[in-house]
């Protein structure tokens, strides 16, 4: 591990005494030079080998989307160790977001909100950053992420996730349809029975002719959010394998505030992440686990902050975790320390 992520803890005041947006850039802006001085790792951390939707990782500790959204980064983030990482997302057109500020601390609860908006550079800035990095071709698992534009209609978002599609496929290792970010206007209707059925159907074919095409049948997997109720859950654990999907993110960030009452930026509008979040992944993790049998991968993410934490989320029936959060207020010393929870013996 090199001196910087060792330093992290050293050099976090300072990084939080600067805006949310500015210390996340200027964070990544070190890594990258880290990496491009040689100074980080290149194969993950040993670990227990995990196969999900077929794939198979040399641990079950991956990156979150939303850390690396326009995919700008993915070797410099490899250099932490992930067994896998997800980036984006991405809408087919480039986008702002929702106006600054837009990223707000609530450092008594390790938390976050976030009201970013899925603000991007487009799919064709995304893919060329894709096809810049060696991370896939040194064996590195890597799933891309996509979403709708918010201009877009929602009677049209379907053609959004289509265009998406269609774009990173045979760039992907596995794809995530995220219909559960709740700064896009009504994106999480899309989570409702009828809707989502219209749009995995759409989905599920688009992808059979995507595989003919490539000869290669890339892993389809849902986001989901953690305000869901069991009826909900049960209902996505009954249609994602009806129309082939192979995985689901449990959970993206919530808009309860009950956790976090009464502290600074709890009324900020967005969404909740960080251990506020750790129950309720938990709940929807068991849950889809109960009602989608082995039917299912899933990949459980939200309030890890040491390694027992990511355990947590496998006794509960996830096949592997993705951090964010966590790593900003613990650093990349987290990834070792869940590595090292999810190995055989512990």
């Amino acid at each position: 591990m090199s001196a910087f992520f060792r330093a992290y803890p050293l050099l976090r005041p300072a990084l939080f005494a600067l805006e949310p947006e500015t210390a996340h850039a200027l964070t990544l802006t070190a890594l990258q030079r880290l990496h491009d001085l040689g100074l980080t790792r290149r194969a993950p951390t040993p670990g227990r080998p995990v196969e999900l939707m077929g794939l198979k990782l040399a641990n079950g500790v991956g990156l979150a989307a939303g850390l690396d959204k326009n995919g700008a980064h993915i070797d410099a983030l490899a250099g932490l160790g992930f067994g896998f990482m997800e980036i984006g997302t991405v809408t087919p057109r480039p986008q702002a977001g929702n106006p600054l500020p837009r990223l707000f601390r609530l450092s008594p609860a390790e938390a976050l909100i976030n009201r970013m908006g899925f603000n991007n550079d487009g799919l064709d800035a995304f893919l060329a950053n894709v096809r810049r990095s060696r991370y896939q071709a040194h064996g590195g698992i890597l799933g891309l992420n996509i979403g709708k534009n918010a201009d877009t209609p929602m009677e049209k978002a379907a053609d959004d996730y289509l265009a998406g599609l269609s774009a990173v496929y045979p760039h992907a290792d596995y794809v995530t349809i995220n219909i559960s970010s709740p700064n896009t206007k009504n994106l999480r209707s899309l989570q409702g029975a009828d809707e989502l059925s219209q749009l995995l159907c759409r989905l599920g074919e688009a992808r059979d002719e995507l595989a003919s095409r490539h000869g290669r049948r890339v892993p389809l997997a849902v986001k989901i959010a953690p305000d869901l109720d069991e009826s909900q859950i049960d209902a996505i654990a009954e249609l994602l394998p009806r129309y082939g999907i192979d995985g689901v993110i449990a959970t993206n960030t919530t808009l309860s505030r009950d956790a976090v009452r009464g502290l600074r930026n709890a009324d900020q509008a967005g969404g909740l992440s960080g251990p506020p979040v750790r129950e309720m992944s938990l709940r929807v993790i068991e849950r889809l686990r109960r009602s989608a049998g082995s039917s299912l991968a899933i990949i459980g993410v939200g309030g890890i902050t040491e390694g027992r934490h990511a355990a947590d989320k496998i006794a509960a029936g996830a096949d592997a975790v993705q951090l964010y959060t966590g790593l900003v207020y613990r650093g990349p010393a987290l990834v070792n320390d869940c590595v090292a929870a999810l190995a055989p013996g512990r």
